[in-house]
């Protein structure tokens, strides 16, 4: 099995050599860089690709078009085996924001000719020293806030441009202790146990008795946790407000969750990583994020990036693909900018 710390050197290689690459060597840089069978998972309206040439023409191409100047600022970067299949392939996992200076469309968002920020999570999975596959989530709803556009109801957490670990440790370039990297991994699986559970006795798939919401969150988590979620829903600190601005909504105005398991997720360190395509689908009640009942099954895509501090969850980072679920939902958001006004 390859060892990480080659996995580490060819992403880090990649990442260095396209993110200084002239506009007119972008393609030729991640085809260096990848298998001829290379594939490309994007947030809406990006979705699938199976080409470099597609991932230029859809995603690269016109949003570095769009932004000047772009830097990449980075807060996570960590290796792994893939938890999901065995270890038996080799994932690596950065995150942080693409800042740059918002001086053309966008998606059909207008720019603000300011300094604007696209959080992202990216996934890489290498294979004999070459790229095969990427997942790219970005926050493409940020950038439409930024830009002054109200699109939804208020959230229920606080928009802004979300900080890195509290730590400033999340880079881990150099090899790091498995046992640390194993015990993440391990709190991290215990967590999302303690979610099915959950689940299950909302879905009402059991009738033992459930945690209380303070208890189950107190058995994994720091009582000053802060969750970054996505806009759309937004970010949170404290388990007692975790559970008034995400948890609550999220468990009493969704429906039928079900859970299709993750593409890939992995740990090293105090950090730990995963993705699914999608994650679950819930069905809206009514009232979340202001929005109406539809009773619709929806597919959630979801990043989780945590950082663990000892025994227990300290932070943790979410992205949502927003504008997949909501269009699934009946409500396209981009065929809408040019309607919506700005603040």
């Amino acid at each position: 099995m390859t060892d990480l710390g080659s996995i580490k050197t060819t992403v880090r290689d990649y990442m260095r050599d396209f993110d200084l690459a002239a506009p007119d060597q972008r393609l030729k840089v991640l085809k260096q860089h990848t298998t001829s069978e290379y594939t490309w998972r994007g947030m809406h309206p990006f979705h699938e690709k199976d080409s470099a040439q597609e991932v230029i023409d859809s995603f690269w191409g016109p949003f570095l078009s769009a932004m000047s100047a772009v830097q990449r600022r980075e807060d996570v970067f960590l290796a792994g085996f893939n938890d999901c299949d065995d270890q038996n392939s080799a994932w690596t996992c950065s995150m942080g924001h693409f800042m740059g200076l918002f001086d053309a469309p966008w998606l059909g968002i207008p720019p603000t000719g300011k300094i604007a920020f696209l959080r992202y999570a990216e996934f890489h999975r290498v294979e004999d020293g070459k790229i095969t596959e990427t997942a790219l989530f970005c926050d493409v709803l940020s950038v439409i806030h930024q830009a002054g556009l109200q699109v939804l109801p208020p959230q229920t957490g606080a928009q802004f441009v979300h900080p890195g670990p509290r730590t400033h440790d999340g880079i881990l370039l150099g090899p790091q202790n498995p046992a640390e990297g194993e015990a993440t991994l391990n709190l991290v699986n215990r967590m999302a146990a303690d979610i099915s559970r959950a689940n299950q006795v909302l879905n009402g798939e059991t009738e033992l008795p459930n945690f209380t919401p303070h208890e189950e969150l107190a058995r994994n988590w720091h009582e000053d946790m802060a969750w970054y979620g996505p806009a759309g829903i937004g970010a949170t600190y404290t388990i007692s407000r975790y559970i008034e601005q995400h948890q609550r909504p999220f468990r009493t105005k969704l429906a039928n969750r079900q859970f299709h398991g993750h593409v890939a997720r992995i740990a090293e360190g105090n950090y730990c990583g995963f993705f699914g395509w999608p994650n679950l689908s819930v069905a809206p009640t009514g009232g979340y994020m202001g929005l109406p009942a539809t009773g619709k099954p929806a597919p959630m895509r979801v990043v989780d990036v945590y950082r663990r501090d000892g025994d227990k969850l300290a932070e943790n980072w979410v992205f949502i693909d927003m504008l997949h679920f909501l269009n699934e939902q009946g409500l396209d958001v981009l065929a809408r900018l040019s309607e919506t006004p700005r603040t």
